[in-house]
């Protein structure tokens, strides 16, 4: 599903359900010995779709260990992002020669708890989803911010090792392209020496899900993909 918001230079796998018989390393087993068995499902079958993601970039499995704020912890010279809510596991992962970073996230469609959206959005952001919402009624708007908002992060955390707060970015998305636009609120951190100011995304809608994807090319890949001279090319993602 994810992989049709998705450039062609990273691989994805998802399930929206949990196999029977999906085994963990040894070392990942420690880290779920004393959850309860929805977490450990969850974390099971997310990095099942890891290992099936790596196998399509080549690569034998290797065990994905959540690292500094639960961010996980890739092979080296690999770049991912792994997501997983109620009917929905998957993981987005490229070669780090080929990709900077990745966040993906899904989220049912369906509204946010009581009060949530007043702690997560900008005023502007709320006007925003009130103007879409008159349009497609069909989209949970204010569960899709709070998705484009975890990839946000997602894609953030690995390039800085910092928090990044909800109100430091401030999202608007194109409902006929199926694309979102994160402009951050504080300095950014440079790739290729270029300060990164913000980053674009892509979203989808279907099957009771929301689904959103930031991959952000490396300056390599960018250079190879975009026209020479683009103003600002290495500051976004697919």
């Amino acid at each position: 599903m994810i992989e049709s918001i998705l450039p062609p230079y990273v691989v994805s796998a998802d399930l929206t359900e949990d196999p029977p018989g999906a085994e963990l390393f040894p070392e990942e087993e420690k880290v779920v010995e004393h959850v309860v068995d929805k977490r450990r499902r969850e974390f099971t079958t997310a990095r099942l779709c890891a290992r099936r993601a790596m196998s399509a970039l080549g690569l034998p499995p290797a065990p994905v260990l959540p690292g500094e704020r639960g961010a996980p912890r890739w092979p080296s010279g690999v770049v991912g992002s792994m997501t997983h809510c109620a009917g929905y596991r998957g993981a987005v992962l490229g070669r780090s020669a080929e990709v900077t970073t990745i966040g993906i996230d899904a989220e049912p469609n369906d509204v946010l708890a009581e009060g949530v959206l007043e702690v997560i959005s900008l005023p502007e952001e709320r006007e925003h989803l009130r103007e879409l919402a008159r349009h497609d009624r069909g989209v949970r708007w204010e569960r899709l911010l709070f998705s484009a908002k975890e990839s946000v992060y997602k894609a953030w955390f690995p390039l800085t090792g910092l928090w990044l707060d909800f109100e430091e970015a401030m999202l608007e998305f194109d409902p006929e392209r199926g694309t979102f636009q994160a402009r951050l609120l504080v300095p950014g951190p440079h790739v290729g020496g270029t300060e990164i100011k913000g980053f674009s995304g892509r979203w989808l809608a279907g099957n009771g899900l929301v689904l959103t994807a930031i991959v952000v090319p490396s300056p390599a890949t960018m250079a190879r993909t975009t026209p020479s001279g683009a103003p600002g090319s290495s500051l976004t993602g697919s």
